[in-house]
């Protein structure tokens, strides 16, 4: 993957990879790395399900931060702030899909069309972000996106994982 490509996500989610292996798996759709004979644990599917966990936790602790104290309330909340068509939205947004490294059936059916697979691949640049910069750099980032309303929040642990 071109270094271009990382620092082109990087400028458009306002955060900086310390190690760049992680924006690499973020990016590279499990098709493409069969194709090239990657390693297991070379595509992105992983880094989307861990992404998937981290907005979930970072959303409900905005609500939460915001006054939202009711289970169903904040079901609700969570529901309408977090799912596969406001996902899809942010990835535009940021125009990840060129960024992508797709299989070649994957390109030629266009998949990035559908949202699911844009919302995946948003999630893996979450899950990508939380393993390089723990969860103070994953709240900055969907704070950037507009994911969440509250910027930074301590920790107790004082190093925002």
């Amino acid at each position: 993957m071109p270094e271009i490509q990382i620092e082109v996500l990087e400028q458009r989610i306002g955060y900086r990879f310390f190690d760049r292996a992680h924006p690499r798996r973020a990016l590279t759709r499990l098709a493409y790395a069969r194709e090239q004979q990657f390693g297991d644990d070379q595509d992105m599917d992983a880094l989307a399900t861990l992404g998937d966990a981290v907005i979930d936790l970072l959303v409900i602790d905005d609500l939460l931060q915001t006054g939202v104290t009711r289970k169903g309330e904040i079901t609700v909340q969570k529901v309408r702030r977090v799912n596969m068509s406001v996902l899809r939205t942010i990835a535009e947004s940021i125009d990840l899909a060129p960024l992508v490294l797709w299989g070649k059936g994957e390109e030629a059916q266009e998949v990035w069309l559908s949202g699911r697979v844009l919302a995946e691949c948003c999630e893996a640049v979450i899950g990508a972000v939380f393993l390089d910069g723990g969860l103070g750099a994953a709240r900055q980032v969907l704070w950037t996106l507009g994911l969440i309303n509250t910027e930074t929040r301590d920790s107790a642990a004082g190093n925002g994982r």
